[in-house]
């Protein structure tokens, strides 16, 4: 059954590609794979592989790459995307050796693939659980490992009609999940080999924190006068905050939202009535004098939170939050919708009070009227949001110590 919905995604992707764009690339990196690999593989080397689905599980997996190649210089790392959205931004990273697509999980494909790879080891991140390439690899005797997973009650694999995709997980030769629930999870079909380390993003944040940018034009922007940073926005996450901070002038607002059409940007500038500029098409003497900042450009965001007093992280209200702990990493609340239970780090801030959820504009308004009326609050709830984020850190380490 597997194979079967496999390849009739297949011929999806493949019909899809002629018409979507992203689909293409990802279509044509995939069948392009196994040709790069002939290529760029040494044969008398011992690779590690690492697959991430997208940009995100690439953050987590980054600091444990770069961690192995300081003391493991012996390994050479093959770094492998599914998305995109993940490749096309890191295609040229420096930390692995060969960078490329995944072909998807056929019988046919994964063999290939590993016969021309032949990893020592290789290690999955988060929710990648790929049947024919798992199982391939466990007849090689390759050890598998799961890194920064984390598991639910209702996902496939615990539930009745899922037990024979679940056997996937038995080739996992370890998982290294966050949080206890996962462990117990696994121990409940069978499976012990699992520890408790904790999500290497924690660690991942902390190396970002230390090497952020510093941003004239932003710093200029700020100045003296408290602000407040939203990251990775959407439409329901900006009509909240611009509304408020529309009637509150005594406070800067940066927008940093997740997709920076042109569209979107003069959507959210209708929305404005403050004095607003774009940060590709303003100098720091023009931002001096503005009320909002909108940042229509990419990468800038993690070093971005480091001028704000308070933080919002969008997608709370859609398919799941982005990253908070960019944001925590600086000792600020952080601000998020309602969408955000399948995310431990949300969870654990929360708990903390050092983040702050909202389901609506009167919440919002209510909590930032707290917060404007106590600097001190601020203070406290940003320093335990930085507590939370240096408290959940090591798991890069916890993984290397057992794998090596």
């Amino acid at each position: 059954m597997y194979n079967i919905v496999i390849y009739l995604y297949l011929i999806g992707v493949a019909i899809a590609s002629l018409f979507n764009e992203k689909v293409k690339k990802m279509w044509r990196g995939e069948r392009q794979t196994i040709k790069l690999l002939r290529e760029q593989v040494d044969p008398t080397a011992k690779y590690v592989w690492f697959h991430a689905a997208s940009l995100g599980e690439f953050e987590q997996g980054r600091p444990l790459m770069e961690r192995l190649r300081e003391l493991h210089p012996e390994y050479k790392i093959l770094l492998t995307f599914f998305s995109p959205s993940g490749y096309e931004v890191r295609k040229d990273y420096k930390g692995a050796d060969i960078v490329c697509y995944l072909p998807l999980d056929t019988i046919r494909n994964s063999r290939r693939f590993l016969r021309t790879v032949r990893p020592v080891m290789a290690f999955f991140i988060k929710y990648e659980f790929w049947y024919n390439y798992f199982h391939i690899l466990q007849h090689r005797g390759v050890p598998v490992y799961s890194v920064s997973c984390i598991f639910r009650k209702n996902q496939i694999f615990f539930r009745w009609y899922g037990k024979q995709y679940g056997k996937v997980l038995h080739c996992v030769t370890k998982f290294f999940v966050q949080n206890e629930e996962s462990r117990q999870l696994l121990h409940s079909i069978g499976i012990d080999a699992s520890e408790v380390v904790g999500d290497t993003r924690f660690d991942r944040v902390l190396q970002i924190r230390d090497a952020a940018k510093q941003l004239p034009i932003v710093e200029a922007f700020r100045g003296n006068r408290k602000t407040f940073v939203a990251g990775s926005s959407w439409g329901p996450d900006e009509d909240i905050f611009i509304r408020y901070f529309n009637e509150h002038p005594d406070w800067q607002l940066i927008i940093a939202p997740h997709v920076i059409s042109e569209e979107h940007l003069q959507q959210i500038m209708s929305k404005l009535n403050r004095k607003t500029v774009r940060y590709t098409q303003t100098s720091p003497e023009e931002a001096a004098n503005a009320q909002c900042l909108i940042i229509d450009c990419f990468g800038l965001l993690s070093s971005i939170y480091n001028y704000g007093d308070v933080a919002y992280v969008g997608g709370g209200f859609g398919v799941g939050i982005h990253n908070v702990l960019e944001a925590a990493v600086w000792n600020m609340p952080v601000f998020f919708g309602p969408n955000n239970k399948h995310f431990q780090e949300a969870q654990w801030l929360l708990q903390s009070k050092g983040g702050i959820e909202i389901s609506s504009y009167d919440d919002f308004k209510a909590q930032m009227d707290c917060l404007m009326s106590s600097p001190e609050l601020i203070k406290k709830l940003g320093d335990v949001a930085g507590r939370v984020v240096e408290e959940h850190t090591g798991a890069t380490q916890k993984v290397i110590d057992a794998c090596w």
